[in-house]
């Protein structure tokens, strides 16, 4: 059964998120995990012209991207993150997108070669509805990456998530978590090939890891290469 998602709460919930995230000098990175100089990089997108991400936060990813060439686009449900991403990396070429996710997607009929969400929104949407409306919006072999913390063990589905603080009126949002295998038969179920879906141990023996999935798009694409490591 659906979890009944609040989108106006979850909106202020980022709303509050950004006006801490862009505190600082912030540089253009594409990093998968939460660990500064580890695990895999751009290459897992493969070479493509264009991508998308899916929950972009502070958009350095996206800046990253379109600094180096590529046709770069976020999508955010946050107008104050959407706003401060486009003041600052506007710059680079990068675009920034406003709206629930799963609205966008539905509604915009534009193709990518790689979509991807970095702690973004296939860790805060239900796959059920996600997946497919990724699906639709990629190339022919194009290809979906996301990354996230691993499931904690016994503790799968949605997660609820309050507001940090515990205290004041009830604003949340939700968290998908499942085991590996688990995400590769959402996907498959989806519609798509060459999934993969592994856990990446932290660089710290025992801190947590993360989650990183791949899955293409049937057909054959510019998307070339791409492994986890």
């Amino acid at each position: 059964m659906p979890v009944p998602h609040d989108i106006a709460a979850e909106t202020e919930l980022w709303n509050a998120y950004a006006e801490s995230a862009f505190t600082g000098e912030l540089e253009p990175v594409l990093r998968w995990t939460q660990y500064a100089d580890h695990g895999p990089g751009p290459e897992l997108l493969g070479t493509p012209a264009s991508v998308l991400e899916i929950g972009c936060g502070t958009g350095r990813a996206v800046a990253y991207l379109a600094g180096r060439g590529v046709r770069a686009r976020g999508i955010d449900l946050s107008p104050v993150m959407t706003r401060m991403s486009t003041d600052r990396w506007a710059r680079t070429g990068a675009e920034f997108v406003c709206g629930d996710v799963l609205s966008v997607l539905a509604a915009d009929p534009q193709r990518w070669d790689a979509v991807c969400s970095m702690f973004g929104a296939a860790w805060f949407v239900d796959p059920s509805r996600l997946f497919p409306l990724v699906l639709d919006r990629l190339t022919p072999g194009g290809r979906f990456v996301f990354s996230q913390p691993p499931a904690i063990p016994g503790a799968y589905g949605p997660q609820g998530m309050y507001k940090g603080g515990f205290a004041g009126r009830a604003c949340f949002t939700y968290r998908y978590s499942y085991r590996p295998e688990v995400w590769q038969r959402h996907l498959a179920r989806a519609g798509f090939v060459r999934v993969e879906a592994t856990v990446l141990e932290a660089p710290t023996p025992g801190h947590i890891g993360t989650l990183i999935v791949r899955a293409d798009a049937p057909g054959n694409g510019p998307v070339a290469g791409g492994t986890p490591s």
